[in-house]
């Protein structure tokens, strides 16, 4: 199994996380947001169960790696005005294409194509989580600006 330095862990963490936030910013509400991060979370946490084959996940979500504590999460930096042009799912993409960076060469090409399924997976959690209206309980479940940034995900994953 492929050994990555701390950074590179923190890097591999960091791709679904900004691509669970852009799509959650692409359609926010106080309380739809705190349940697309449950879901979020909920994602993250069974990766190493849904992915047990997978170098790169279980070395970077399995317990023993949350556990260590070598991976440090920094606050991302986005503006507001990056969340309406749409910038936040660039950034979220330009975090994947980071971590692909990392794993390519020590990782097969199977267990990157799994990643990158995690890593829309996340992106798919979050956008159901939570529909519109009361308490995020309405439908649809996917908003609009919800489905572009799944669109635009999906295709530049080419998963």
């Amino acid at each position: 199994m492929a050994t990555y330095t701390p950074q590179e862990m923190t890097t591999i963490a960091e791709a679904p996380m900004m691509i669970g936030m852009a799509v959650a910013m692409a359609d926010m509400g106080i309380v739809s947001t705190a349940i697309e991060a449950a879901a979020m979370s909920k994602e993250v946490s069974g990766a190493a169960a849904k992915y047990p084959n997978n170098s790169i996940i279980q070395s970077v979500f399995s317990e023993a790696a949350i556990k260590s504590g070598a991976i440090k999460m920094e606050k991302p930096d986005i503006k507001p005005e990056d969340v309406q042009s749409g910038a936040v799912v660039d950034k979220a993409l330009a975090a994947v294409d980071a971590a692909v960076g990392v794993v390519s060469g020590k990782a097969t090409p199977e267990e990157i194509t799994e990643f990158k399924q995690f890593v829309y997976s996340c992106a798919d959690a979050v956008a159901n989580a939570a529909g519109s209206g009361l308490f995020g309980s309405g439908n649809p479940k996917v908003s609009a600006p919800e489905a572009a940034a799944l669109a635009k995900i999906k295709t530049a994953l080419a998963i």
